[in-house]
C-alpha cells in the first residue's frame, strides 16, 4: 500500500492596494485657498463699486505703510525704547494694536480747511466790530451807522452803504460822492487798510429807470458809483492790487424785492473776500 501523499500547500500573496491619489487630502487645501481668494476677489469688487474716490482712498492711505526717519522711529533705540504710550509693557507695531488709528490726508485736509475757515470768519468779523466801533465813536458818523450793513457772508465781509429817502451817498443822477459818504468810506478803508484780503466794489441803483447825458442809464450809473468807490478806498491807503472786481448791476439784486423802488435798494457793497 503506497503512502498517502501529502497536501501541497499552496500560498496566496496577495499586495495591498492603496487608495488612489484623488482620495488624498492635498487636493481639499489647494481648493480651499481658491474659494479663498475668490471670496477675497469678490468682495473687493463689491468694495470697489461700494465706495467713492474719497473712500476708496482713505482705506488706501489706512494701509500703506508709514515710513518714519531712522532718527525718529519707534525702535529699540528711540525715545521710549521701542515703547508705546499705548502699550507701556511692549511694542505696538501697528495702530490697529493699541487703538488708534491714523488720520488719512484727506481727512488732515478737511480738518485744517474747516480750522481756516473757522479762523477766516473770526478774523472778519473782528473788522467787522472795528469798523463799528470806530463809526461809533465819531460825532460826524454816528448819526449814519443806521446806513451802514455788516454781514459775514461765505464770500466774506460784506460792507454795504445803504441810501435812505432823506439822504443819498450820491447826487441824484452822477456817481459824484456826499463828503459824509466819502468820510465814511475813509472810516471803512482805515480798518481794512492792513488785512491781506482781496476787495471787490458793486455797485447798486433802484428801478426808478433813469436816463441820462450820454445815454447813460441804471447800469452805466451803477457802474461808475462802484468806480467812484473804488477811487475813495484807494486814496485812503487800499492799494489797487487789493481790489479783485467792480461791477455795476443796476437793479437786478435789491436789497428789498417787495418794493424794487425803495430808496434802500441803492446801495455800494463792498466785500472782503475770504482768503
Amino acid at each position: 500500500m503506497s503512502p498517502t501523499p501529502e497536501p501541497e500547500i499552496l500560498v496566496k500573496k496577495l499586495r495591498g492596494r492603496k487608495h488612489a491619489a484623488h482620495h488624498g487630502g492635498a487636493w481639499k487645501v489647494a481648493y480651499a485657498d481658491f474659494v479663498t481668494a475668490m471670496m477675497a476677489f469678490f468682495l473687493l469688487m463689491w468694495l470697489l463699486g461700494a465706495t467713492d474716490e474719497n473712500q476708496r482712498k482713505g482705506i488706501a492711505d489706512y494701509f500703506a505703510p508709514t515710513v518714519m526717519p531712522s532718527d525718529q522711529s519707534g525702535g529699540s533705540n528711540g525715545v521710549m525704547g521701542g515703547r508705546s504710550l499705548a502699550e507701556p509693557e511692549g511694542n505696538a507695531p501697528y495702530p490697529q494694536m493699541s487703538g488708534i488709528r491714523p488720520a488719512t490726508p484727506y481727512q488732515t485736509s478737511q480738518r485744517e480747511k474747516a480750522e481756516r475757515r473757522k479762523e477766516d470768519r473770526e478774523a472778519l468779523e473782528r473788522v467787522a466790530q472795528e469798523i463799528r466801533e470806530r463809526i461809533q465813536s465819531d460825532p460826524g458818523l454816528k448819526d449814519l451807522s443806521q446806513q451802514l450793513r455788516l454781514e459775514v457772508t461765505d464770500e466774506g465781509l460784506r460792507i454795504e452803504l445803504i441810501d435812505r429817502a432823506d439822504y443819498s451817498m450820491f447826487r441824484s443822477g452822477t456817481a459824484e460822492m456826499d463828503p459824509r459818504a466819502r468820510a465814511l468810506l475813509a472810516t471803512v478803508a482805515a480798518a481794512v487798510r492792513e488785512m491781506p484780503n482781496r476787495l471787490a466794489v458793486r455797485g447798486h441803483t433802484d428801478s426808478i429807470p433813469f436816463s441820462g447825458a450820454n445815454g447813460m442809464n441804471n447800469w452805466t450809473l451803477s457802474t461808475y458809483r462802484a468806480e467812484a468807490t473804488r477811487a475813495v478806498l484807494a486814496r485812503n491807503g487800499i492799494g489797487e492790487d487789493r481790489f479783485q472786481r467792480l461791477e455795476g448791476l443796476a437793479d437786478t439784486e435789491p436789497l428789498y424785492p417787495a418794493d424794487p423802488r425803495d430808496p434802500r435798494n441803492r446801495r455800494i457793497s463792498m466785500t472782503l473776500l475770504r482768503e
